[in-house]
């Protein structure tokens, strides 16, 4: 530790978000950088605690305090090296964690933590700008064959791993371009693209193949990839939406999340769309308190929508946290984010009963009512409805942002014949699903969850799928002696 009293000279400080105005003109990311010396000062803070926590929160496990002493002494590339042997993509991770770690780092029991997230983001980009990040292809190859599908982060991290292996290793993706929910599922303004189209060039130098517009399970054989390759990890995501069966469902202008917010990043790229989905001028309300939900209200005031509202079933967070939500726990409070700040009107406990539109089907309203959440008579949680809150809200466009069931169990599922747990994921043992050969990874096995869970999932299974074709592997395991507080495994 380069500063034993770093946590007391220095406040917490984070990158300031550009203006309002200014960045609601467009999709680039909203903060703009603290400098490195500010950085050197930030990574200060870190008080290299014997027991780190940080590393409890951090599913990935990173060596935080490690990399942070190398920042505080400006030893960037020894950081870089410190991050990469663990999280296959800090830029990613960087922008776009919701920094687990830092509400586990010791720091935040009676102060405010260390910036570990925006640390990370600036090792990533001062190793780009130096040039220490660089094309590094296996010296040997195994001559095995490893198909992928799926190109998220299970699926990056995963054939990142495995080419490392000496594997040859090709990823197809649905889509028409590589990233899966980095690419199509979070906008630019908090992930712009050039970032992903960087690493993924990267990678194809180091010899990894990418296919897109190949959705395995429709215009390719899911069985054929069994002839043509040694093993295959799937890792298409928990991509099947949760809908919302209520009267006017199918109202023009009812859509889900995954409908609206792909689109605009079609846009940004410079796509041309035959059907949009715009918040253009109309009352914009986004069902979903969460980061998808946040995602839409952000996009809608880019899009310049009249009015965005959100609206969420459970009650309203505390602002700090309660005293049976204690550190090293996430802590369960009203999270608000530059979305957030841009402009949008946030309501708690509220059920919805009914979408209502024109003549035309076209969508005008929501139905409402609030609600009271309590235990029952049975000393189960419950809510009941508050009589005489019913109204209508005004929309033109709802977005439906309330989560996955898990994977798509059509194409690929279907035709593979994997078995699926009691939640609708892929069952898996040692990552390897019910058919010999086959792996799973990310969001697919273990449920809708975190883009640095996906990473960990992926750099797991591919370890496991190179145990099964080699008998050993060279690739690093995960350091299993912490457990991960109130996250499942």
């Amino acid at each position: 530790m380069g500063q034993v009293d770093g946590f007391m000279k220095f406040d917490r400080e984070m990158p300031q978000s550009r203006d309002k105005k200014e960045r609601l003109k467009d999709y680039k990311e909203v903060y703009t950088p603290l400098s490195k010396e500010k950085v050197h000062e930030q990574s200060a803070r870190c008080m290299d605690c014997g027991v780190p926590f940080c590393h409890n929160g951090c599913p990935l496990g990173n060596n935080i305090p490690d990399f942070n002493d190398a920042v505080d002494q400006g030893k960037w590339e020894e950081a870089i090296k410190i991050l990469s042997s663990t999280n296959n993509f800090p830029e990613f991770t960087g922008r776009i964690c919701p920094a687990p770690c830092e509400a586990s780092c010791v720091l935040s029991i009676n102060n405010k933590p260390v910036t570990i997230e925006y640390i990370e983001k600036t090792v990533a980009e001062v190793a780009f700008e130096k040039g220490y990040i660089k094309p590094n292809p296996p010296t040997n190859r195994t001559g095995k064959r490893v198909a992928i599908v799926g190109s998220g982060p299970a699926g990056l991290a995963a054939a990142a791993q495995l080419n490392k292996a000496g594997h040859w290793v090709t990823v197809f993706e649905r889509s028409d371009r590589i990233g899966g929910l980095l690419r199509y599922g979070i906008p630019d303004f908090k992930l712009e693209k050039h970032v992903m189209d960087r690493r993924v060039d990267l990678m194809e130098k180091e010899g990894i193949a990418f296919k897109t517009n190949a959705h395995v399970g429709v215009n390719v054989s899911a069985k054929s990839l069994l002839d043509e390759f040694d093993a295959v990890l799937v890792s298409g995501g928990a991509s099947a939406p949760r809908d919302l069966p209520i009267p006017g469902r199918n109202l023009k202008g009812v859509h889900f999340a995954m409908e609206f917010l792909p689109q605009q990043n079609k846009r940004v790229a410079g796509d041309k769309l035959t059907e949009n989905i715009l918040a253009c001028g109309k009352n914009v309300l986004v069902i979903g308190g969460g980061d998808t939900g946040s995602d839409c209200v952000g996009t809608s005031n880019r899009q310049e929508a009249k009015t965005v509202t959100q609206i969420e079933l459970l009650v309203k967070p505390p602002m700090s946290r309660h005293e049976n939500n204690p550190w090293p726990l996430w802590p369960m409070v009203l999270m608000t984010s530059s979305s957030h700040e841009e402009g949008c009107e946030r309501q708690w406990s509220i059920l919805t009963k009914e979408f209502q539109g024109d003549a035309n089907d076209n969508l005008t309203g929501l139905k409402i009512v609030e609600i009271k959440w309590g235990v029952n008579d049975q000393g189960k949680m419950g809510f009941e409805e508050i009589p005489g809150t019913e109204r209508v809200l005004p929309c033109e466009l709802a977005l439906l942002a309330i989560g996955f069931v898990g994977a798509e169990k059509t194409g690929l599922v279907q035709e593979l014949k994997l078995e699926l747990d009691e939640r609708g994921n892929l069952k898996t043992e040692n990552y390897m699903t019910s058919q010999e050969g086959i792996f799973a990874a990310g969001d697919m096995r273990r449920g809708q969850s975190l883009v640095v869970w996906a990473i960990s999932e992926g750099r797991e299974a591919a370890r496991a799928l190179d145990v099964w074709l080699m008998g050993s592997s060279t690739l690093e395991a995960k350091d299993e002696s912490f457990v991960h507080l109130g996250q499942e495994k």
